[in-house]
């Protein structure tokens, strides 16, 4: 079988079994030639399993044929830290005002979640990555060793 010719790769992050033709997944894939409720169509048929709204990011190739495929990813970072501590927004002020603290046992559950998508090579390093983003996020975290 010939290798199809790739003609763009679109990244976009859209909300498990919610997506839509509008903004943003139209005006991405309109200017290819994909039709995006067929795209919406197939993502939401692939995400009806996961949790309704989680934002998944999906990265779209599509071919010189007006085909595509795509791959879906692991939820961002944090998007999952706010959902394990159940807060809507981050800190604005990271360092001085804290919105919760992350135990142990839920950064660990977080980095099993995002290990196949992180550049590490083992759950402790995965963890640190999370624990960082956390803190970045004003979250205090339980001493990661």
């Amino acid at each position: 079988m010939a290798k199809k010719k790739i003609a763009a790769v679109v990244k976009l992050q859209c909300p498990a079994g919610k997506a839509t033709p509008a903004p943003p997944v139209g005006p991405a894939l309109g200017p290819h030639g994909v039709s995006a409720p067929q795209f919406v169509q197939q993502f939401n048929d692939a995400t009806k399993n996961v949790e309704p709204g989680l934002i998944l990011p999906v990265i779209i190739t599509i071919y010189a044929d007006k085909s595509f495929s795509f791959i879906m990813k692991t939820p961002p970072a944090p998007v999952l830290i706010k959902k394990a501590l159940g807060i809507e927004h981050a800190s604005a002020e990271p360092h001085k005002t804290k919105v919760g603290k992350l135990s142990r046992a839920k950064l660990r559950e977080i980095a099993q979640t995002k290990l196949p998508d992180l550049n590490a090579n083992d759950i402790d390093a995965a963890m640190k990555i999370i624990a960082g983003t956390a803190r970045s996020m004003g979250v205090e975290v339980e001493a990661v060793s």
